[in-house]
């Protein structure tokens, strides 16, 4: 079981409450081990982030961005973020509001190459 802070657990309760377009649509191809059979569970509490979807089978972390992400301090605070996850052994990949409302399929394909 991985390591959190319980303070953290109202902030994901809100976040599962109120995702983006983007995120409920991953969710909706992701949940119920539609993909490869692989459990996601989202909003998942690893440390002291919470991140949009993760795997454990895989150690894999999904992030939906959107457009705060891809300023200088939302940059900063992503490769933060991600650094912490691989020192505990998780992948991240990374995918753009927009390529999941555009081109779904496309990102899926790529989720399932990462999980096999």
């Amino acid at each position: 079981m991985l390591a959190y802070e319980k303070k953290l657990k109202p902030i994901s309760r809100n976040l599962k409450s109120n995702m983006t377009d983007a995120e409920m649509m991953l969710w909706s191809k992701l949940r119920g081990k539609q993909l490869n059979g692989s459990q996601f569970y989202r909003q998942k509490i690893i440390g002291r982030y919470i991140a949009d979807f993760y795997c454990p089978k895989s150690k894999l972390v999904i992030e939906v961005d959107g457009g705060q992400h891809y300023s200088e301090e939302g940059k900063e605070k992503d490769m933060k973020r991600d650094e912490y996850m691989m020192s505990a052994g998780i992948s991240v990949i990374r995918f753009s509001d927009t390529e999941v409302l555009g081109n779904i399929n496309a990102v899926l394909e790529k989720i399932w190459i990462w999980l096999s």
